[in-house]
């Protein structure tokens, strides 16, 4: 059993580790102090204490937000599970009742993710969740590496993310895509021909500097070559390219199915077999227990899927 260091503990105020641990999750003295429900004034002088204890500056202004350092990186992961056991300890067991509790998730996620997550998510918890917020924060396809660890990020959701054993994942769905279009501009033949497809002009997602965008490698990989005129970070406006031009928009099927309609746009397959990556659900491993994250988790699950129960085919631990 490691020896407890009771006389450099007695010296410590550990009221300090609550004030760290908001500073960490808000980013900010003024946010942070509200969680705590204590003056700024407070809440400023806990994180002077604590510079002046770690003999480091911990949290650097940068723009508006409190940006940590390399120090309190380091710390922010022991600091919550310490809290989170000192919790365990007092009440006799982990207790979350998402009635009455009142916080904020961080879901980091892809643009699909967005449109599809966010406005389901958003009403099942307004009535089951009146407390609790969902902050979103889009990350790239290409670079997703969400800083879960020092509890930032509670859950990743996208088409790729980095691969480490700190990482839990589950697969919510497969994407396949869709053509989008306007009938009025391009008076096509529903389903839309091979022939056709590959030689109009096209509009696609792309957070890179490539013009074929996301859909890049999978179109290698089936041997095509689309004429992109325009390419866009965000759906809506690919979507609202093809609403008013006469091009094709190459969507994922969900997005053209819940938003293609209200824009007027014809929806058929993409006569192109393209094989994309499935859409995960990834959480640090640290949290797989914790009732919080695994009823967010839950809510996720159904919003996206509509699932009610855990497809233990479909979770398995990051290798």
């Amino acid at each position: 059993m490691t020896t407890i260091g009771h006389f450099n503990l007695r010296s410590f105020d550990l009221n300090l580790l609550v004030a760290f641990d908001a500073l960490m999750a808000e980013r900010s003295v003024t946010k942070a102090a509200q969680r705590l429900k204590i003056g700024q004034p407070a809440m400023s002088h806990s994180l002077s204490t604590l510079r002046a204890l770690l003999q480091d500056e911990l949290f650097i202004r940068v723009g508006q937000v409190m940006q940590p350092t390399a120090r309190a990186l380091s710390l922010a992961v022991p600091v919550r599970q310490a809290l989170r056991q000192a919790q365990l300890a007092l009440t006799g067991g982990d207790v979350f009742d998402p009635a009455t509790e009142e916080r904020t998730f961080r879901i980091a996620m892809t643009p699909e993710v967005e449109l599809l997550l966010i406005p389901d998510l958003t009403a099942r918890l307004r009535r089951l969740a009146p407390g609790i917020s969902v902050l979103a924060r889009i990350f790239p396809y290409d670079s997703i590496d969400p800083p879960m660890d020092d509890g930032s990020i509670d859950l990743a959701i996208g088409c790729t993310y980095s691969r480490t054993s700190r990482r839990l994942f589950e697969t919510l769905y497969d994407v396949d895509l869709a053509c989008c279009y306007n009938p009025a501009l391009l008076p096509l033949h529903h389903p839309v021909a091979l022939e056709t497809y590959l030689s109009a002009d096209h509009a696609v997602i792309s957070q890179s500097e490539s013009l074929q965008g996301c859909i890049k490698e999978a179109l290698e990989i089936a041997g095509v070559e689309l004429n992109v005129v325009t390419a866009a970070s965000g759906f809506m406006s690919v979507l609202a390219a093809a609403q008013v031009s006469p091009v094709i928009a190459t969507v994922p099927r969900r997005i053209a199915d819940r938003y293609g309609s209200l824009l007027g746009l014809e929806v058929s397959p993409v006569p192109v077999p393209l094989t994309l990556p499935p859409v995960n659900m990834v959480w640090a491993s640290h949290t797989d227990n914790d009732p919080a994250n695994a009823w967010l988790r839950q809510q996720v699950r159904i919003s996206m899927t509509g699932a009610e129960t855990i497809d233990e085919q479909k979770m398995c631990e990051v290798a």
